[in-house]
């Protein structure tokens, strides 16, 4: 082992740069609260900002207002909405005024503000149970008693199925006009579906009709916030392969079962919900499979005193060999697979997303709504770092250093690079040798919330900015210090911190030097798809401002 202690003075270079205001490309002042928002991609060109009584439309590229009006004026029976959902792939937006038992629901063309239909007979619709199919431009709108399927811009039904029951999840679309789906309940959902069970079907699109029907094991999921699959779901030949906490495949063409690696975990109280929190997920507790060439690499989490990596023929489903125990592991967020090793990583940061909704007195007479999308990486314990051989399931060695504490591990062609928080350790992925030794403070930034990888470099997220270190050596590189922040996004090169205020800050990970934009408390931040620009939106106001 050797620990580094020379004085990098390109980092000190990087972290004497004066650090710049993002600049302000516009800035809208609309006539009304923001209270709901949504971000269109810049191929897109525009997004909107609305409150209760109002909505507005506005360009992307230069912040004019495409359309704005009072949802009374845009539709027959709705003077103010509770809630709005976008559907970017089929341009409209369902707005939503929940009454008693009898919600009204309209539906407007994003791009026009024109009125396309409107209904009151569908209760207790969210962004989790209404679909949008694209290759027949229509909705999968999940009900209590059945599945309606409505043309987008008109409404009509199309047809409707009672044997498929809770959520449309995940789906494939077949070039014969055939759907592969697997169904879900959302936590939000729960008490909706009664006698639910879960369904991987292949549906008819034109008629409804089931096709076939079997059984899945585990918990299909949504994450609350970027709404990304928890799974996978593909066809390859004739076979339908469900990634899902290990591996499901079935027969495409009969629905038969053809093999099953896979276990049922639910990642309860691994982390506590915040207050207000309206939508909650824990994810990513369970490393994914790993696939090498025809072998299948799967962590078996069925039992919570209990756990067990087990390598599977991905072809024929055979089991090839199960590691020794590995016990009590309340979460193993990373698995690895770098030559004749598997690795570990047990306990750190797992991903938590929460969508909190609360009422506040405004001071005047009134009320105002606070809504919080939040995205963090929480610790869970207990801690360590593993490795099995991969030709008989072996324990190769165990590494001690990590027991009281670790943030994540990451790969990179051979290195494998470990954070406790404190340091980083390189290690020798045969025996478990340490490379190198690195104070994470070397950087700047202080002790270390995560780890990620950036080219040939790690990349430090830490209490007061970020820094980077050669993934080889160690060396530290290049630090910019910034303030206390959670990581919000990163796109190529881009880093988006964001404080508890509501503060940004995008990090150029080549050389750490950063632009910042001061904003409002509670103000909203959404980064553009490609990374250049972010929206800001506060109060009556939206600001659109560079990264670069």
């Amino acid at each position: 082992m050797r620990t580094l202690t020379t004085t990098t003075l390109l980092l000190c270079a990087a972290a004497s740069f004066a650090q710049a205001d993002m600049p302000v490309l516009w800035e809208t002042k609309l006539e009304h609260r923001i209270e709901h928002t949504g971000t269109g991609t810049e191929n897109r060109g525009y997004s909107y900002a609305a409150s209760e009584k109002e909505m507005t439309v506005f360009d992307n590229k230069t912040g004019a207002t495409r359309w704005t009006g009072r949802y009374k004026d845009l539709t027959p029976k709705l003077n103010k909405v509770d809630e709005l959902i976008p559907f970017w792939e089929s341009d409209v937006v369902f707005l939503f005024d929940r009454k008693m038992g009898k919600d009204q629901i309209a539906v407007l063309d994003l791009a026009t503000g024109k009125m396309l239909w409107g209904t009151d007979k569908y209760q207790d619709l969210n962004d989790d149970n209404v679909i949008y199919i694209p290759e027949r431009d229509a909705f999968a709108i999940s009900l209590k008693e059945r599945i309606v399927f409505v043309k987008a811009k008109t409404g009509e039904e199309v047809w409707s199925t009672d044997k498929f029951k809770g959520v449309v999840g995940q789906y494939v679309a077949t070039p014969d006009g055939k759907m592969v789906m697997v169904n879900f309940v959302p936590g939000s959902l729960g008490a909706l579906f009664t006698g639910f069970k879960n369904q991987i079907v292949k549906i008819d699109l034109a008629n409804g009709n089931i096709l076939w029907e079997n059984t899945y094991i585990g918990r299909a999921e949504r994450k609350v916030i970027t709404r990304d699959f928890l799974y996978d779901l593909s066809i390859v030949g004739d076979k339908v392969f469900l990634r899902m906490n290990g591996m499901q495949v079935y027969d495409l063409n009969t629905g038969a079962n053809v093999y099953s690696a896979a276990f049922d975990f639910t990642p309860d109280k691994l982390v506590g919900a915040p207050a207000g929190a309206k939508k909650f997920g824990v994810y990513h507790a369970v490393a994914d499979p790993v696939i090498v060439g025809d072998d299948l690499y799967v962590l078996d989490m069925s039992s919570k005193k209990s756990q067990y990596v087990k390598k599977y023929d991905r072809n024929s489903g055979k089991l090839l060999w199960t590691s020794p125990e590995i016990k009590e592991a309340r979460a193993i967020p990373n698995m690895y697979v770098v030559g004749d090793r598997v690795l570990l990583q047990i306990g750190g940061n797992v991903e938590c997303q929460a969508y909190i909704y609360r009422r506040e007195p405004d001071g005047q007479g009134g009320w105002r709504i606070i809504q919080e999308w939040k995205v963090w990486h929480p610790n869970v314990k207990p801690n360590g770092i593993q490795a099995f051989s991969t030709k008989d399931g072996s324990q190769a060695w165990e590494s001690e250093r990590f027991r009281k504490g670790i943030t994540n591990a990451i790969v990179v062609g051979e290195q494998f690079v470990v954070c406790s928080g404190k340091e980083l350790y390189s290690m020798d992925v045969a025996t478990g040798a340490e490379k190198f030794v690195v104070p994470v403070n070397k950087g700047g930034v202080g002790n270390a919330d995560q780890i990620l990888a950036y080219q040939d470099k790690v990349v430090v997220v830490g209490d007061k900015g970020v820094s980077t270190f050669n993934m080889a050596s160690g060396e530290a590189i290049a630090s910019g210090k910034y303030k206390k922040s959670d990581l919000e996004d990163v796109n190529g090169d881009r880093m988006i911190l964001k404080t508890e205020g509501a503060d940004i800050a995008c990090f150029n990970l080549n050389d750490c030097t950063y632009n910042q934009f001061n904003a409002r408390k509670e103000a909203t931040t959404t980064m553009s798809t490609d990374g250049n620009f972010v929206y800001v939106y506060e109060k009556k106001t939206v600001t659109k401002v560079g990264t670069r």
